[in-house]
């Protein structure tokens, strides 16, 4: 069965990840599911989810959901560029950390499309974790491989909303080096501010050119990995990552 007809919807981050996205779709001469932009962070993506709720977009024909994006590594076999898929997401903005799995059936279905059987634990941050010394104290903390901002409160929401869920990210920073601290420059409607953005990498330069560089090879890896989903061909051969 196509991917296409099992999935309703594609949530990925707006920016430069959704339009990763688009393009590794947009070469695909099938159809496929709708792309509806999540933004950064917990509380704008809860009101993004609700927004998309009340427009129809996710409706009550809505019942399973693939969430595409960027993560960062808490685990040295997770380099950039690497795909992950998520067994499930971990609370990482309170003092209880809250476990929200992924659909198994569904998650199943990504490791066999992606060449990627191995699923990973993930907690989400209500901040960016810049330094070395920070992931390695959340990888401690909570046993997880990567962190994003969004995971575990899109995954609540959907269980709340009766919609299943799986996950797939791309690597786009290591858990080896720093990169800049961007956190003043997300808006508290979880958008990038350019000057801020752009202040906050020109302070931290050699970092600033690892993130960047990182990024363009997780967007890449992305733009791959969404195609690949969604073109039902077989996967390309997956090395597990070197312990």
């Amino acid at each position: 069965m196509s991917l296409s007809t099992q999935i309703h919807a594609i949530l990925v981050p707006q920016g430069a990840e959704y339009q990763a996205v688009s393009r590794g779709l947009g070469v695909l001469m099938t159809p496929t599911p709708p792309v509806l932009t999540i933004p950064i962070g917990a509380m704008p993506l809860i009101q993004r989810l609700k927004q998309l709720q009340q427009m129809g977009e996710l409706s009550s024909q809505t019942r399973r959901v693939l969430l595409l994006g960027l993560c960062g590594s808490l685990d040295a076999r997770y380099r950039v560029g690497d795909g992950v898929v998520y067994a499930g997401c971990m609370d990482g903005t309170g003092t209880i950390a809250h476990w929200q799995g992924c659909d198994p059936e569904l998650t199943t279905r990504m490791g066999v499309l992606t060449g990627l059987p191995e699923t990973v634990k993930a907690v989400t941050s209500d901040r960016v974790i810049a330094t070395v010394a920070e992931k390695h104290l959340l990888a401690q903390t909570y046993g997880a491989a990567v962190v994003d901002m969004e995971g575990f409160a899109a995954l609540a929401w959907l269980h709340q909303a009766g919609i299943t869920a799986a996950v797939v990210r791309v690597v786009s920073d290591d858990c080896h080096h720093d990169i800049p601290d961007l956190s003043s420059a997300i808006t508290a409607e979880g958008a990038l501010k350019p000057l801020p953005l752009a202040i906050a990498l020109l302070q931290n330069p050699i970092a600033a050119v690892r993130l960047i560089r990182g990024s363009l090879k997780g967007l890449q890896a992305l733009q791959a990995i969404t195609t690949r989903l969604f073109a039902d061909v077989p996967p390309v051969p997956h090395t597990a990552p070197t312990p």
